[in-house]
This record gives structure tokens, sequence and C-alpha cells, in this order.
């Protein structure tokens, strides 16, 4: 795993220091039945997540959610659901439904009990503007599904 940012020639140890991170690597890595990203750095994979603002502005929000945004947004939800399922042994699932106007909801859940239920808005401009914000916001998704999971495990387990 290269730990060279390639943008600024820094040393970048966010996807070396971060679970999460790795976890949307694998879900990535999972989906990937033609080997693209075989031979991708871990930073390379996880580039498109990063959409500062300025590069927000500039996307249309004119037409569908083209499908590589869907799948960026289904990894970094499943990367939560697997994050979840490692930690309790529920078995997670994630639903995302989203319109053709980027408008919808995720829902990871485990039985009958809703661990993470996300609004999304403007899913063309799907991003975070670092990769440490993926990261925080990742882990803060994923604790709140374990904090549920463990207090009501019962229905989890259903």
């Amino acid at each position: 795993m290269s730990t060279n940012n390639n943008n600024n020639g820094t040393t970048n140890n966010t996807v070396v220091n971060s679970p999460f991170l790795k976890t949307i690597v694998q879900q990535i890595r999972g989906q990937d039945t033609y080997g693209v990203y075989r031979n991708w750095s871990d930073e390379l994979i996880l580039k498109p997540y990063v959409v500062p603002k300025q590069k927000k502005r500039e996307i249309s929000l004119e037409g569908e959610v083209d499908p590589i945004t869907q799948a960026r947004i289904m990894a970094f939800y499943r990367a939560i659901a697997a994050c979840i399922e490692k930690e309790t042994g529920l078995i997670s699932h994630v639903v995302v439904d989203l319109s053709h106007e980027g408008f919808g909801w995720v829902l990871v859940f485990s039985g009958r009990l809703m661990l993470v239920a996300k609004t999304l808005r403007d899913a063309h401009r799907f991003g975070f503007e670092s990769l440490e914000k993926v990261a925080e916001e990742g882990e803060k998704l994923v604790e709140k599904g374990v904090d549920l999971a463990k207090r009501f495990p019962e229905v989890g387990n259903l």
C-alpha cells in the first residue's frame, strides 16, 4: 500500500490508519469483477470521494446520477454496514433509493433494527472535502449504528 499522496508529494497515512477507509477499498475491490482496481493504490481508489467545494459547484445537477457516482455511494454505505457487522456480529444490509434527480435515502439495517438512515440530496455531488472527512463521517455513522445494535440486540437478531 502506497502512502505517497500524488497531489502534493506529502505522505498521507490516512488510509493506513483508518479501518473505515480500508473497508471502503475492500468493498470497491470486492465488486470489481474485471480486476480493474487490482493494481491501483488505495489512495487512487479513494480519490473520487474527495470533491472540494469548488469542484462540487462545477458538477451539473442536470440529468441522471451517473452509475459511477451511484456505485461510490453504495460502496461508502456498504463499508459502514461491514464495519457495524464486524463490531457487532449482526448481519447488516444496505438499501439505497435514489431518484433520477439525485434525491433519496440510504438505510442500513440488521433484522428489524434500523442502524443508519440517511437522506441524500444532490447525489450528483456526493463527496467530501478530504479523505480525513470521509473517514470521520463514516466512523461517526458506524459508531451510531454500533451503539443502536448494542442497545437493541434482540431487534437486530430477528
